[in-house]
């Protein structure tokens, strides 16, 4: 009878053991799952550490491959760069023909330049180019002081920025790339920040150049050449950054828009600059071969109106904060492509232009492909009790 009662203890402990097990294996974490989806993809980058592709607009991975993986990222830390100069530019807090004064420390950085003095001036405008075209360390930090005051100003405002953009895998030490404990990055990380960078079509005024002159009618005349060689011999390509340390390889992120398509691709890790261009292509060529999008909304197009209470205005429009646009594979058809505005119920003035103050939301079908904010087209300011007075009295007589 002993022998019976343990045989069954054992046989009990046996089956309520078995679906613990089971979860364990169903809950396993995400890296053998994004294998398995990684292998299922075309094998497009083979020689690099990580790439990824990422369609601009919608923000979708096209390809991935160990685009999470902490790397340094050289040069390409001038994407984050660029991004807080446009910001600046965009805020009105800095204009392309203010003058930047190179310090000491700033002429001192090794690597690319543009053999900045102590003391000498360039515009905004011309240190854009020495940063976008040539990739110049110095010009990188006389900007970075001029805008935060010092370089550790700046590198505090590049991190603020990666974490605004929810980027988890970032951290920078300084604005030029140049190699540095614990600066370091993602493939992906990467996308995210020159995708950002690409809303500004100013930008592409510089990356897109393949040529350019700093200090025109001098003596000192400095011709610059894009180290993005795909800006010339790739037609679409207008940006973004290459990189390369002994550490980190040969790297680069480029944007290229075909057919209102745009992309963001990036190589990290490659052994030769040929190898890197060769791969981005390859990572382009798949894009544009597969896929196509189909633009809803123009960024700041107008979409809807909403009611304001107490304002100088009785309403404000919505309009569209970035481009809105459906990805579809190609030959794939839009017909049930869907969407549905949902607006705040409540908005009282005073109300700031950019405000957030309904959803647009985006179908294929049954399922839900892209949320987007709508946002004020401009400032609406509470009104004053007159102004008010006046509304309601206007509204009186009317009733009349």
């Amino acid at each position: 009878m002993r022998r019976f009662i343990g045989i069954l203890a054992c046989f009990t402990l046996l089956c309520s053991a078995a679906p613990v097990g089971f979860a364990q294996s169903e809950a396993t974490p995400k890296q053998p799952v994004q294998r398995q989806a990684e292998a299922s993809q075309p094998k497009l980058v083979e020689n690099a550490s990580s790439a990824v592709l990422l369609e601009q607009d919608t923000g979708k991975v096209l390809f991935n491959k160990n685009s999470n993986e902490k790397l340094p990222p050289a040069s390409m830390t001038k994407i984050m760069t660029m991004l807080l100069i446009m910001e600046q530019i965009d805020k009105g807090k800095l204009k392309l023909t203010d003058k930047v004064r190179t310090s000491e420390y700033a002429a001192s950085m090794g690597g690319s330049q543009i053999f900045l003095e102590p003391g000498e001036e360039m515009t905004v405008d011309e240190m854009l180019k020495g940063i976008a075209i040539a990739s110049g360390n110095d010009a990188s930090v006389a900007v970075a002081e001029h805008i935060a005051g010092s370089e550790e100003g700046f590198v505090t405002m590049m991190n603020n920025r990666a974490k605004e953009l929810g980027l988890k895998n970032t951290q920078f030490q300084n604005p030029t790339g140049l190699p540095a404990e614990n600066h370091y990055s993602t493939a992906y990380d990467m996308a995210v920040i020159a995708r950002e960078l690409m809303k500004y079509p100013l930008i592409r005024n510089y990356t897109g150049k393949y040529e350019g002159y700093l200090r025109e009618n001098t003596d000192k005349r400095f011709w610059l050449v894009n180290t993005n060689k795909l800006v010339r011999f790739y037609p679409g390509v207008d940006g973004v950054k290459t990189g390369f340390t002994t550490e980190a390889r040969y790297c680069l992120t480029a944007s290229a828009q075909k057919n209102g398509m745009r992309v963001i691709a990036v190589v990290m890790g490659a052994p030769t600059s040929k190898e890197r261009n060769a791969q981005v292509t390859k990572l382009l060529d798949y894009a544009f071969s597969q896929y196509t999008t189909k633009l809803l909304y123009k960024k700041d197009q107008p979409i809807k109106t909403i009611k304001v209470s107490r304002g100088q205005r009785k309403e404000v429009q919505l309009v569209a904060a970035d481009n809105v646009s459906v990805l579809l594979k190609k030959g794939e058809s839009a017909d049930k492509v869907t969407q549905e505005i949902i607006m705040d119920k409540k908005v009282k003035a005073p109300v700031k232009k950019g405000t957030p103050l309904g959803t647009l939301i985006v179908k294929n079908g049954n399922e839900v492909i892209s949320r987007q904010s709508i946002v004020a087209s401009e400032d609406i300011d509470a009104a004053s009790w007159w102004e008010l007075f006046k509304q309601s009295f206007g509204m009186f007589s009317k009733s009349k």
